[in-house]
């Protein structure tokens, strides 16, 4: 079995070595030079070779917000989080494309790429997790020393699937994708995202467990690995309720 392969996409993952995990999350802009403050840290797959997407502190708009650019590159921005409390998580953010990719397929692993993207880590327990994917899992988690959440919901902003579409990672089910924005989306454009994101992961995670486990992290993220191409994007107001 190829757990590289199995596990690629799964590194919306929490480091071993990241900073502390916090009650809240920090503002992702509140920064004067270019690096998105502690404990926001980018990450990549265990041993990961290739090129890390760019994230930058920038100024756009009349105000600090966070720059995504994505070339032949793979990489997330991760926030880890100590959850205390069993209440209803509200997500909400601000995002726009500027450069987008329309070599994308979600539907594809030669396509699986995105310009951004917006995901919160789940600590399912392994138990709840189908037996092949538990075991793949587990060899990762052994071999990278990494925390891996076992389920991640992932809003996307795609160049051809509408919004509202839900479906699968194509490499693994432990990640599931909801479009906000598709194809008829304007570019250079704000907009404004507020998801109840427990229900959300009710609803796509729904066959493996009816209850919502602790929220390990939120993660801000884009790709251009498998279609080899180049994306921008930015994002602001990333606050967690």
């Amino acid at each position: 079995m190829n757990f590289k392969l199995l596990l690629a996409p799964c590194a919306l993952l929490l480091l071993g070595a990241s900073p502390a995990p916090t009650l809240t999350l920090a503002p992702l802009a509140a920064v004067a030079g270019d690096t998105p403050p502690a404990p926001w840290h980018v990450a990549g797959l265990p041993q990961q070779t290739k090129p890390f997407t760019r994230f930058s502190v920038v100024s756009l708009d009349g105000q600090r917000v966070l720059k995504v650019e994505a070339d032949s590159s793979y990489g997330n921005l991760v926030h880890p989080l100590h959850e205390d409390t069993g209440a209803p998580h509200r997500l909400s953010w601000r995002w726009r494309v500027d450069e987008p990719n329309p070599q994308s397929d979600l539907t594809r692993r030669a396509g699986d790429d995105s310009p951004v993207k917006v995901c919160a880590l789940y600590d399912l327990p392994l138990q709840l997790v189908p037996f092949v994917e538990r075991q793949v899992l587990r060899v990762a988690r052994m071999r990278s020393g990494e925390v891996l959440p076992a389920a991640s919901v992932c809003y996307v902003w795609d160049a051809h699937l509408a919004a509202g579409a839900v479906l699968d990672n194509a490499f693994t089910r432990r990640i599931r994708f909801i479009v906000l924005q598709g194809p008829n989306a304007p570019l250079h454009q704000w907009q404004h995202e507020q998801r109840n994101i427990d229900a959300d992961f009710l609803r796509l995670f729904g066959d493996e467990t009816h209850t919502v486990p602790p929220l390990l992290g939120i993660a801000v993220g884009a790709d251009a690995d498998n279609t080899r191409t180049h994306s921008v994007a930015h994002v602001a107001d990333v606050m967690l309720d």
